[in-house]
């Protein structure tokens, strides 16, 4: 039985200007174990859809299902009790500042009346798992944003929730302590057998270690699937524009094409897609061996996603027709994506 399900999801609200649907119409599953990523740009509804997962807004219209649970339906005490199967961490670590390390992890067992002797415990327990043993009696304004942000995650494992839930939890930090939060959080979710559902805006928070993902635009889902399915085919306009963060060409690559087709008219360009397999399979060089051709790397990345890897090359082939051709067939028999991008004179 899927852990959290989302039927035709729609949540409005009454301002000043009139009727605002900030989700509409969403419908997805997330199952047991699953780090699934939700990705949109700044208004897409992702932070509203986050709140309607652990009940902090009820839903116009739809159902939100939570372990065979309709939330809409839980009354007051009902709903506290199942708050605590969700942990939830933030953008700005929301740390209480006058709290040391310890006593912010242990808020949520303090007011679930766990006694004094068991919070200190876990919490000390939670440190060690963050990476933060030792520094129990520091205060928030002693930590860099990496540190506090292990302490947000740390306390919100306190209740041992079955669901943790991520609202854009790396985008105040760098790109290499962003890596190291997101690799706490894979550990965190294959040892301890933890559901993750992480909003972000960044592609690169999905690739890294969600295996499944859905776009939002507008509070729809404009597309969902497997990470490696939408990498390597993205559908909307809004996807694609995602995906080409992840791998996009250098500011001087289109010069440099210029420059290699002015100097080889006779060349065919074209750009490879790799995924899975043949991602690590050096076809490339086997076609060298192969055929009486030429082939010159232009530009081109090979990215990790948690499910494997994916990546394009875009390459001049040189050579007779027949054997360009050959080529072709060739990738498209290795299971190659290709296109075409210019055909020698």
């Amino acid at each position: 039985m899927p852990l959290i399900e989302l039927q035709q999801v729609k949540k409005q609200f009454t301002g000043k200007n009139g009727q605002v649907t900030a989700v509409n119409d969403v419908s997805l599953t997330v199952n047991q174990g699953d780090i699934y990523g939700i990705v949109g740009y700044s208004g897409a509804g992702k932070s509203t859809l986050v709140r309607l997962l652990n009940g902090l807004e009820l839903p116009t219209q739809g159902e939100v299902v939570i372990q065979g649970q309709n939330i809409a339906k839980m009354r007051n005490g009902e709903l506290r009790q199942f708050r605590k199967k969700i942990g939830m961490i933030f953008q700005h670590f929301n740390l209480l500042w006058s709290r040391t390390i310890l006593e912010n992890i242990m808020l949520p067992l303090e007011l679930a009346n766990v006694p004094k002797n068991e919070r200190k415990a876990r919490a000390e327990e939670l440190l060690n798992l963050v990476g933060l043993e030792g520094r129990g009696d520091a205060y928030p304004s002693q930590l860099s944003g990496g540190q506090k942000q292990r302490v947000g995650i740390a306390r919100a494992l306190a209740n041992k929730p079955e669901i943790l839930l991520c609202d854009e939890a790396t985008s105040a930090l760098d790109p290499q302590t962003t890596d190291e939060v997101l690799d706490l959080l894979l550990e965190i979710n294959k040892n301890l057998n933890l559901t993750i559902v992480l909003i972000t805006h960044e592609m690169h928070v999905i690739r890294k270690i969600c295996n499944k993902v859905a776009v939002m635009e507008l509070g729809k889902i404009v597309e969902e699937g497997d990470v490696l399915d939408v990498f390597k085919h993205p559908k909307q306009a809004v996807t694609k524009r995602f995906v080409q963060q992840e791998l996009e060409p250098k500011e001087d690559t289109e010069e440099l094409l210029a420059e290699l087709i002015k100097e080889n008219p006779e060349g065919l360009v074209a750009t490879l897609q790799f995924s899975g397999d043949n991602a690590n399979e050096p076809v490339i060089s086997q076609a060298i061996r192969k055929f009486q051709v030429d082939i010159n790397v232009v530009q081109g990345q090979v990215q990790q996603a948690k499910e494997g890897a994916f990546g394009t090359l875009t390459v001049m082939i040189t050579g007779t027709t027949s054997e360009v051709e050959k080529v072709l067939e060739f990738f498209k028999e290795k299971e190659v994506g290709l296109e075409v991008i210019h055909r020698g004179e």
